[in-house]
Order: structure tokens, then C-alpha cells, then sequence
């Protein structure tokens, strides 16, 4: 003989769904005031407790936000994030440039042209020129 178990979890929703349902009705017909009064304070309740929500919800993300930025930089400090990891050159470009030419003789002057702003197509040129990936190009340039 074999036993089977139903899965009751959607009649039991559905209950509960019902029984909700049917408390809300009986609050609003069993209600001390008229219709419209009751339904106005209902409202102002739930825009005043909305407001508050609100408020707590966008406190609660701009701290999370700034949490998140700063891990996020102590990360990009250590090496560790990968594609996020920022240029940070430090120094004199054509020193530098010199460093690298020493080390990859295949890199041209061209590949090397650097322009404030244009970090993100040197890392380009090199990864493709290298074939590293762009968190090894970049530790690379950082660590200049």
C-alpha cells in the first residue's frame, strides 16, 4: 500500500486569501462612521504611513549606495575587482612610456599615445596588443 501526500499550499492560500478578504469587508461594513468617512481615513492613513516608508526606503539606499561605492574602491585599491578597475597613472607619462617599450618591444609609439581622458583606449590598445585581459593592463599601468 503506498502512501501519497497532497500538496495542499494553494488551498491553503487561497483561505487565507479569502479569510483576509472577508475581515476587510466586515471592518469596513461594521465601521463606526459612513462609507466616505471611513474610506478618507483609510487614505490619509496610508498616505501619511507611505510617506514615512518612503523616507526610511531612501535612507536606507543612500547609505547602502555609499557602502557599496567604497568597497568598491577599496577593491579597485587592493587589485583585486576586475573590470572595474580604474587607471590611475601616476607620474611622468613619457617615463613611463619608456618602462613599457623596455619591457614590450612590440609596443610602437602609437599603441603608448596617451591623452587625459582616454585611459579606457590605451587599456584597449595594450590588452589587444599584449593579449592580457584589462585588470592585468591596468595593475600593469597602476603599478608604474
Amino acid at each position: 500500500m503506498s502512501y501519497h501526500e497532497e500538496d495542499n499550499s494553494g488551498k491553503i492560500l487561497l483561505a487565507a486569501l479569502a479569510g483576509a478578504g472577508a475581515g476587510i469587508i466586515a471592518g469596513l461594513l461594521m465601521a463606526p462612521d459612513k462609507g466616505k468617512a471611513t474610506r478618507e481615513k483609510i487614505g490619509s492613513a496610508a498616505t501619511k504611513y507611505s510617506g514615512q516608508l518612503g523616507e526610511q526606503l531612501s535612507k536606507y539606499g543612500e547609505d547602502l549606495d555609499s557602502k557599496f561605492k567604497g568597497y568598491i574602491e577599496k577593491l579597485e585599491d587592493l587589485g583585486i575587482s576586475g573590470s572595474g578597475a580604474k587607471l590611475k597613472l601616476k607620474g611622468n607619462w613619457d617615463e613611463a612610456k619608456g618602462k613599457l617599450k623596455q619591457q614590450y618591444a612590440q609596443l610602437t609609439d602609437d599603441d603608448l599615445d596617451y591623452a587625459e581622458g582616454k585611459g579606457d583606449e590605451l587599456v584597449g590598445r595594450l590588452q589587444n596588443k599584449l593579449g592580457k585581459a584589462k585588470h592585468e593592463v591596468v595593475k600593469m599601468l597602476n603599478d608604474l
